[in-house]
């Protein structure tokens, strides 16, 4: 890159416009937590990752400080008032005191030595180090000259502490694990973050080669995605990998000039979110997204790219979830100031596209609505792929069906994270594994994780989806699973048919169906469900002639589950005779009417 690097921020600093803008309460939070402890992450909080596999206990006392820090700078601007540059001064020094900004679940250097507790002398460059090093740089950035008055020195501490723990790491290294292919969200995340704090915190010609690192890496990022902008880690984690990529080519403009609105990636990554959309706050989660993500999102960055791209869809998209959203105190600083001064949002609030028919090839995701722009109704959608995908699931051939925007055949999501999830025995949690997801278990063999696990022969037109799932399954009894998806619009009802050859004469072969809201078999071949947030009770039939059928609730009582399915979800097995060597299973979901 030889562009000369434009150091700073795209954020005015002007202390008039602060004083205008609405805080959205920000200020009055701000205002009762003042004078009182500030949130302590403890040793005996970190240690836990390593003892018991708990990393919430001391993420949370992390994530309460920043947040705490985040509502102080807003005070500070909106008010200029000393005591508020104080209190900022106060959590940014905590920052650069806490021994390591690192997450407990990513120091791979504790691990390495046999510690529970951080090892000052070896900084880990992970999601939560880059996080607090761009946070410090957007506080340097809009609150400079306040410190530099109030608590003079406080901004060569965070120069010293932010090149020591992430910029020089950033620069001396080339072996990180987010550098390494199959690049995921954290190549994206954590390029934005360190871009932030060159251009703040450092000076040419080292600036400048921060940025031209930076430009690199977020260039492998993009070149590692799909033509047809698809995220296999799915919508939940289009926020922290697309979105933050959209953020730093945002940031590289600034500092280089460089247009990327009418790169094509850039395009296909803006028209995403839109189409993952069920109806209102429900989307289509895979793998370890959620069905209901959170409503603090960024959305004005999804709409200033969408402007910017041309994408009318995604633009109404992002202005009407905007509508109701809360504001995003989580996520970074940058994320909140830029969020508090957007002027971009239209008069009137459009509807979101609903678009009637989705696919993805490249992660072969499709999703059929019966009436686009509209949530009544039915929408179904069908995942293929492997099972070697970022934060994968065994999900293969898994089905979802929504009735008036609300999932009613669901794929769970995940619990918790915990050492468990991301490490040798991922797979025995039960969230993970396909005999929890709507697909198949062949004579008793679920799907088993790998990449050359998974589907083939994917094709999807107006109406109808349709995989082969035979390569899903680590068994010789199953020579052919074909699994068509069709939606018929003109009698408002989904059909989902399989078919399938394995050995003759063998037994236990059953079709799962996971249901969320209140389930109840009302005869051979007929179940009801009442489904959440008051859609209509819809219906799932099925000729019963060669099928056995059975419930099993599971209850639920992580929060990262019950707060989106309630206390339970429900199984439907559907035992299917197939000891002739061919097998077959129609199953029809309609709104009972």
């Amino acid at each position: 890159m030889t562009t000369a690097v434009r150091g700073g921020l795209p954020l005015p600093t002007d202390r008039a416009l602060w004083a205008s803008v609405d805080n959205r309460g920000l200020l009055a939070r701000a205002q009762a937590e003042l004078g009182t402890p500030w949130p302590q992450p403890l040793a005996g909080q970190y240690a836990r990752y390593r003892r018991d596999g708990d990393r919430v206990q001391y993420e949370t006392r992390v994530f309460e400080r920043e947040d705490r820090l985040t509502r102080a700078v807003v005070a500070a601007l909106v008010t200029d008032d000393p005591a508020w540059v104080d209190e900022v001064a106060d959590g940014a020094t905590l920052l650069c005191e806490q021994s390591t900004w690192c997450w407990p679940a990513h120091d791979v250097a504790a691990a390495a030595l046999g510690t529970v507790v951080p090892v000052m002398t070896e900084p880990v460059l992970d999601l939560g180090a880059g996080e607090v090093a761009a946070r410090l740089a957007w506080i340097d950035h809009v609150l400079g000259e306040q410190l530099d008055a109030r608590v003079p020195g406080l901004r060569q501490r965070i120069r010293h502490e932010v090149r020591t723990r992430v910029l020089d790491p950033f620069v001396a290294r080339d072996d990180w694990g987010w550098l390494q292919p199959p690049l995921s969200n954290w190549t994206a995340w954590i390029h934005t973050n360190v871009l932030t704090a060159a251009l703040v915190l450092l000076e040419p010609p080292e600036r400048d080669a921060v940025v031209a690192r930076v430009a690199t890496g977020l260039g492998d990022y993009l070149a590692s995605l799909p033509a047809d902008g698809a995220i296999d880690e799915g919508y939940s984690y289009w926020w922290q990998g697309a979105c933050r990529a959209l953020e730093a080519l945002t940031l590289l403009e600034h500092a280089t000039g460089e247009d990327a609105s009418t790169w094509p990636i850039v395009r296909a990554m803006v028209d995403y979110p839109h189409t993952m959309q069920l109806g209102g706050p429900w989307y289509l989660g895979v793998g370890d997204g959620t069905a209901a993500p959170p409503a603090d999102l960024p959305w004005h960055v999804l709409h200033s790219w969408a402007l910017r791209t041309g994408s009318v869809a995604a633009a109404e998209h992002a202005a009407a979830e905007h509508a109701h959203a809360a504001l995003p105190e989580r996520g970074g600083i940058g994320r909140t100031l830029e969020a508090l001064v957007y002027t971009g949002w239209p008069a009137t609030t459009p509807p979101s596209p609903l678009p009637a028919h989705v696919w993805f090839p490249s992660t072969e995701v499709g999703l059929l609505r019966e009436t686009a722009g509209s949530s009544r109704g039915l929408a179904v959608a069908l995942k293929g792929g492997h099972n070697a995908e970022s934060h994968n699931h065994n999900d293969l051939g898994s089905v979802v069906v929504a009735v008036d925007g609300v999932p009613v055949v669901v794929d769970p999501g995940r619990p918790t994270y915990t050492a468990q999830t991301f490490g040798p025995d991922r797979y025995e949690i039960w969230t993970m594994q396909s005999s929890w997801h709507s697909v198949p278990e062949v004579r008793g063999t679920p799907q088993c994780d790998g990449r050359e696990f998974r589907a083939t022969q994917a094709s999807a037109d107006g109406d109808r989806l349709q995989l082969d799932l035979t390569a899903a399954y680590p068994t010789t009894n199953l020579t052919r699973w074909t699994r068509t998806v069709t939606l018929d619009r003109g009698a408002s009802r989904v059909l989902v048919a399989d078919d399938w050859e394995v050995s003759p004469d063998g037994t236990g072969t059953v079709v799962h169906w996971m249901l969320a809201g209140s389930v109840e078999i009302m005869e051979p071949g007929l179940v009801t469900i009442h489904p959440l947030d008051g859609a209509r009770p819809t219906r799932l039939t099925w000729d019963p002639a060669t099928v056995t059928s059975s419930l099993t609730v599971r209850p639920l009582d992580d929060p990262m589950l019950s707060d989106v399915w309630g206390d339970h979800l429900t199984r439907l097995e559907l035992a299917v005779d197939d000891s002739a060597g061919h097998g077959s299973l129609a199953v029809t979901v309609e709104v009972d009417r």
